[in-house]
Parts: C-alpha cells; sequence; structure tokens
C-alpha cells in the first residue's frame, strides 16, 4: 500500500460515487443532481471535484423523495427538510408550512370530489336508459 493509497482511502471509506447513491435509492443521477442544485443534497468532494455520498445522503434521498411524494415542491422542501432530519423544539414555523400543504391537499380533494360527483350526474343525465 503507497502513501497516497494511505491517505486517501480512509477519506472514501463508507462514501459513494453518485451512479452508487442512484443504485441504492431508485433516484437517478440526474434527479440527484438536481437536488444538489436545489440545496436539497450536499455532497462531500474529492480532491479531484468528485461527488462522494455517505449513508446520511440515502435517508436524505429517501426523505426528499417522500415529500416529493406528498405534493411538495423543492422550495417547499427546502425549509422544513433539516427540522425533518433533526428534530426538535424549535420546529413550528416548518410543522406550520407541513399543516398549511394538507389543509391545501384537503380542500383539493374535495373540490375534485365535487367535480366527481358533476360528472357523474352528467354522465347518467346522458346514459341510455336500460
Amino acid at each position: 500500500m503507497t502513501a497516497v493509497d494511505t491517505a486517501v482511502r480512509p477519506s472514501l471509506e463508507g462514501r459513494w460515487s453518485i451512479g452508487e447513491l442512484a443504485a441504492r435509492t431508485g433516484v437517478s443521477p440526474r434527479s440527484l443532481r438536481y437536488y444538489e442544485e436545489q440545496g436539497l443534497l450536499t455532497p462531500h468532494r474529492t480532491a479531484a471535484g468528485h461527488r462522494r455520498f455517505d449513508a446520511e445522503s440515502v435517508d436524505r434521498v429517501l426523505l426528499v423523495q417522500r415529500l416529493f411524494a406528498a405534493g411538495l415542491s423543492s422550495r417547499d422542501i427546502a425549509p422544513v427538510l433539516p427540522c425533518l432530519l433533526a428534530p426538535s423544539a424549535e420546529n413550528g414555523a416548518e410543522i406550520t408550512a407541513l399543516s398549511e400543504h394538507r389543509a391545501r391537499l384537503g380542500r383539493e380533494i374535495a373540490r375534485l370530489q365535487d367535480t366527481a360527483e358533476i360528472l357523474d350526474e352528467v354522465i347518467e343525465e346522458i346514459a341510455p336508459s336500460s
């Protein structure tokens, strides 16, 4: 083992490339780069500038995916992500933001249910009688 190997290996141990993180999370490298651009993911960098991700990055990516699935945008996710990763008593504003998002979803669901009922009535009116 050379001095270069000794100096480099410990800093990269347990860290993965963007492709390896993509494989571990099922998220494309392109999406991972987008998360980085949006401040949702911060990789370590090698001396050559290559991205390296640790186990915490896996958890972070999976959480970001859950928040996207919940209908939040990257702009909505950025301020609440730190408090979700390290909850504290100081998370009142973030909890309020998530609660407001949930309330908006509830209103949208109610509106869509009303729309579906109207469509059901229209279908019933135009359907041939049996």
